[in-house]
């Protein structure tokens, strides 16, 4: 079997700070014959702007093309908010989304035994809790046309978007969710708009056949957006798998990770579909965002970033045996103790960067003697 390829894309703001401490974990997989990689680095976002006068070239997205995983840190910042909407950091963020095809977003938002007091909840709501959320991610009011910003005769102005699904995009997104949960817990729960937009009655009307023919032994519920949010801050452990449109599920994966405790502890994957040989496009990234404010010092969690690539070795690349060793790892550090100040409790002392990427490399040497 020829080696993988990796794409590294650190992007802007403290991108340049997790993705040294992240590789650092990945070299250790390859030093220690655990896994083999090619891995080649490229920009995205403002930091490709600043070099290309664009977010994304051509040749980043051959790269990401060739690349059997893509691994992303974070885009943005306050440097590019004066730039053209086409240039922005953001945009080469939606045009990677969509040249690999990435219909399908993962995020888990799961509580860690060690952190379950940060959450804003309380603790017998959040302990143990276990989310996904799968996104469809290129279709709806993201990428719906016609769009724009018209000037009316009357001179007032008007912006405007369109949500549309089609069929074929809300099955696929929707089995991704039912083989998911078929490995979880056995529930779906699909959230949209059926009350007030066409598009949500098309969505609950295809998710049902969907289930109906394909599915029956997984358990299925329908949630209007508003009560989803509602129950996430509510009732969190009565959800397994969340399926939901483009929009919503932006709004709902955030409201989830902060269940958690901190957006520097979340990872995600983006998936496209399989080919003919088998082969899947994807791209990992944290969703903790750029964090401009914090970039340079040094103090960033990389945790999000690292269990980003557990989440490549579990989907990408079959390696499940690799990805549980990492995230027992990861479990064990913030065990002992060790935070980073996103993380840390009042008065509790904290490490930088370079220290918890390091402290999940020696905790992998030490589970991999015991």
């Amino acid at each position: 079997m020829s080696t993988p390829t990796l794409l590294l894309l650190p992007g802007d703001g403290i991108g340049s700070e997790v993705t040294p401490a992240t590789r650092k974990v990945i070299d250790w997989f390859q030093s220690t014959g655990r896994a083999t990689f090619n891995i080649t680095e490229g920009l995205i976002g403002g930091a490709s702007y600043d070099v290309h006068g664009i977010p994304l070239t051509d040749e980043t997205v051959a790269q990401a093309k060739k690349a059997d995983a893509v691994l992303l840190a974070c885009i943005g910042g306050p440097k590019w908010d004066t730039v053209s909407y086409d240039k922005r950091p953001e945009a080469g963020l939606l045009r990677i989304r969509k040249e690999l095809g990435l219909f399908a977003n993962l995020r888990p938002a799961h509580v860690f035994d060690a952190l379950a007091a940060a959450s804003a909840l309380k603790l017998e709501l959040v302990k143990g809790l276990d989310i996904m959320i799968v996104r469809e991610l290129i279709g709806g009011v993201y990428f719906g046309e016609p769009r724009g910003i018209e000037t009316l005769p009357n001179g007032e102005r008007r912006g405007f978007n369109t949500q549309s699904y089609t069929t074929s995009e809300i099955v696929r997104i929707g089995r991704v969710a039912f083989e998911l949960a078929r490995k979880r817990k056995g529930r779906v729960c699909s959230v949209e708009k059926a009350n007030v937009m066409e598009s949500g009655v098309l969505w609950r009307e295809e998710m049902t056949k969907l289930h109906a023919a394909e599915y029956k032994d997984v358990e299925l519920t329908h949630m209007y957006a508003d009560n989803c949010a509602m129950q996430l801050v509510r009732a969190p452990g009565r959800f397994d798998v969340i399926v939901t449109d483009n929009l919503f599920g932006d709004l709902l994966s955030d409201l989830a990770s902060m269940l958690t405790g901190s957006l520097g502890m979340l990872p995600s994957a983006s998936l496209g579909a399989a080919d003919s040989s088998g082969r899947q496009a994807a791209l990992y990234e944290p969703i903790h965002g750029s964090a401009p404010d914090i970039a340079g010092k040094g103090i960033a969690n990389p945790l999000a970033m690292i269990l980003s690539f557990a989440m490549m070795l579990r989907y990408s690349f079959n390696m499940a045996a690799n990805a549980d060793l990492l995230e027992k790892a990861v479990h064990s550090v913030l065990a002992s103790g060790i935070r980073t100040a996103d993380i840390a409790e009042q008065g509790q002392p904290t490490v930088g960067t370079t220290a918890m990427g390091d402290a999940v490399v020696k905790e992998l040497d030490r589970l991999a003697k015991s």
